[in-house]
This record gives structure tokens, sequence and C-alpha cells, in this order.
């Protein structure tokens, strides 16, 4: 995969909107479109289905240079290989951690990010020592349905205070793309404007291209 730093389109196999396709098609149709990153998203779905799905898909990403990121679950991320786990602030520091290196050894290359909704849950992610942030949700999404909105002046915010990676998420698409740019954003994630689409591979080298207009 290729580093962070050069990461534009974070996209998802989210089996919430896999409508009946094949985990390993969506897969393969979002590294076909540009997707630099694909995360598996599994809520509610048991541990052990959550692996076979990871290991399903970790050569898909593999073959396509695209990282894939496991949500939630480090002991899966860790076991399979997969280069970049994502955990939730509950699912960090709700559990008594304050730095990443109480997760990992240091010579452990798996990447760790972290989500934040405010510049305060950003501060103690990179304190912690985050490889990268997800900043949002920016508008409302059904992904996150009783999360507030961070709006685009958290964005704003990022843009000038956040030195590492960091993603914008929550309820992007086309229509609202150019404003999130306009914050300063440079660097997406898409789950349902992706995975709703007819086309999958059309809708996610639609929206890369359109990143790839806005330089680092």
């Amino acid at each position: 995969m290729i580093a962070l730093a050069h990461c534009r389109l974070y996209a998802f196999v989210d089996t919430g909107y896999l409508r009946g396709r094949s985990p390993v098609e969506v897969a393969r149709q979002l590294c076909m479109g540009g997707a630099d990153l694909i995360q598996l998203r599994a809520k509610g779905v048991a541990v052990e289905q959550v692996r076979r799905l990871a290991e399903q898909l970790l050569p898909v990403t593999n073959a396509a240079g695209v990282g894939l990121v496991i949500n939630d679950h480090l002991d899966i991320a860790r076991a399979i290989g997969a280069p970049i786990c994502h955990l939730g602030q509950e699912d960090f520091f709700g559990t008594g951690k304050t730095l990443l290196s109480q997760l990992r050894p240091a010579s452990e290359p798996l990447l760790i990010g972290l989500s934040s909704h405010g510049p305060q849950e950003a501060q103690r992610a990179l304190v912690a020592g985050a490889d990268y942030l997800a900043v949002g949700p920016v508008y409302p999404t059904a992904t996150k349905p009783t999360t507030r909105p961070v709006t685009l002046e958290y964005v704003r915010w990022a843009a000038a205070h956040v030195a590492i990676p960091w993603f914008a998420i929550g309820g992007i698409n086309w229509d609202n793309l150019d404003a999130v740019l306009a914050a300063g954003a440079r660097r997406i994630c898409v789950v349902s404007a992706i995975l709703n689409a007819d086309n999958v591979a059309g809708a996610c080298q639609k929206f890369k291209d359109r990143l790839r207009s806005a330089p680092l």
C-alpha cells in the first residue's frame, strides 16, 4: 500500500450497505475505482464471521496495493496481517488506554487510526500516537445516527492544527464535496455515496478524480 500521507480516498466494505452483493466483489470494484484504503466495517457481525470476511478481502486489497483497514477488531487485524486497524474513541480510551504503545510493540508495523469528534478528542488522539485521524461526522449520516455532526468548523480546525494524515468523514457526497475541500480537507472517507451507487467503481473514480484536483 502507499504511505498514509499519499492516501486520498478512504472507502468501505460496510456489511450494512452490501444489499446482497459479494463483499469481495465490492472490494474489487473499490480497488478498480481508485480507493487508497478500504475499511471492513461489520457492525453487529459475529467475530468469527468478521475474521472470515477480512481473510477474503486481504488478498484482493494486497493485489491492488490498497490498504485494508479492520474496524474495531485489533486482534483480527493482527492475526491476518492487515496493515491498519481503526478504533473509535470508546474502543481505545474507553478501555483505559492512553497511548497506542500500550496496544502494540514498537517493532509491530500495524498502523492504528482513531476517530475524533472535536478538537479535544483530536488532541488526545495525537498525544496517544495515532497514525491518522478520522474527523467527523461532518454531516448527518446513517452510519452514526446518534452522533451530532461536527460541521465544517471542525474540518477547518483540523486543517489548521493537525499535521498527521486525517480524513474527513460522515455524510460526504458529490453535492457537498467541494465545501469539504474548501474547508481544508484533502482526504475523505465515503460510505453510502459510493456503496449505494449502481456502479461502485465509477462512483469511486469520480471522487478520486475530484480529489486529485485539490493538491495535498
